[in-house]
Formats: C-alpha cells, sequence, structure tokens
C-alpha cells in the first residue's frame, strides 16, 4: 500500500500540520507489505488501527450510543474515517465527519479510501478517491469541515 494523493478540503492540511500530525497521518499509507486486492481491507485496517493505537487515538468511537454508530478514530479535537467498502458508504462517512463538527466535539478530519485502480483490485463498486474528490467539491457548501481525503493505493 502506497499514499498517492490528498485532496485539502477547506484547509484541512492546514489543520492536520498545525497538530504536527499531517506528516504521521501521510505515513501510515505507506505500508508496502500490503498488496491491494481481493480480501485485503482486514489487513488494511488492522495496520490503519494498529498505527493509529500506537499514537493514543480512540478506535470505533460512538456517535450516538443509542444508534450505534461509530468512527473510525478519534483523539482531542479530530477524527479520521477510513472507507474500503461500498461507494455509497463514503457520502454516509463524510455526513458522520460533519455531524461531530458542527457538534462541535472535532474541528477537523481526514476520510482515505483507495484510488480508482486501488477500489477496482479490493472489488466491486467500492469507495474511491477520484469520485468522493468530486463530491467534496461539489458539496463544499454543505460539507463544511477541514478535513483532507486521503488516497492510497
Amino acid at each position: 500500500m502506497r499514499l498517492v494523493q490528498v485532496h485539502n478540503h477547506h484547509n484541512g492540511v492546514v489543520e492536520w500540520e498545525k497538530r504536527e500530525l499531517y506528516e504521521w497521518l501521510t505515513d501510515v499509507f505507506v505500508a508496502p507489505q500490503i498488496q491491494l486486492g481481493r480480501k485485503c481491507t482486514p489487513d488494511i485496517r488492522a495496520h490503519v488501527a494498529g498505527e493509529f493505537e500506537k499514537e493514543g487515538w480512540a478506535l470505533d468511537v460512538k456517535l450516538d450510543q443509542e444508534l450505534g454508530l461509530t468512527v473510525f478514530a478519534m483523539k482531542d479535537d479530530m477524527a479520521f474515517q477510513l472507507q474500503t467498502g461500498n461507494m455509497s458508504r463514503a457520502p454516509y462517512d463524510l455526513l458522520k465527519l460533519e455531524y461531530l463538527y458542527r457538534d462541535g466535539r472535532i474541528k477537523c478530519a481526514a476520510l482515505a479510501v483507495p484510488t480508482r485502480a486501488g477500489a477496482h483490485a479490493i472489488g466491486d463498486n467500492i469507495a474511491n478517491w477520484e469520485r468522493v474528490s468530486n463530491e467534496l467539491d461539489l458539496f463544499r457548501m454543505v460539507i463544511s469541515i477541514p478535513m483532507i481525503l486521503i488516497a492510497f493505493e
């Protein structure tokens, strides 16, 4: 797995740099031991979870106790979401991050998704950076949270 590209949405890069975490976050996606392909998502998720856990992030943080909605990781005023599943889940991830932002629980976020080529290697109709990036641009007035969209393959 390798980092390919970062989309800067509403100055998200600046927010991660202010916290001195931008380089660390992008380095999480430099993992040559992980090859993207069918059935690789448990390996990706385990690797990313391990890196976040080492840095003291809380994993699978509930947004709401009754509904059981979660985000992949949270620490201080930041949230992180990883999407390696169906494309229909990516807008939902953006909605969860925007909710946390508007609720005052976070000030910035990051969402990591594979590139189109990486998504194709993983399976059919998998969330991909190109589409999510275009949707972020389209809905820039709706998704107002400073965030970065990370592309890996």
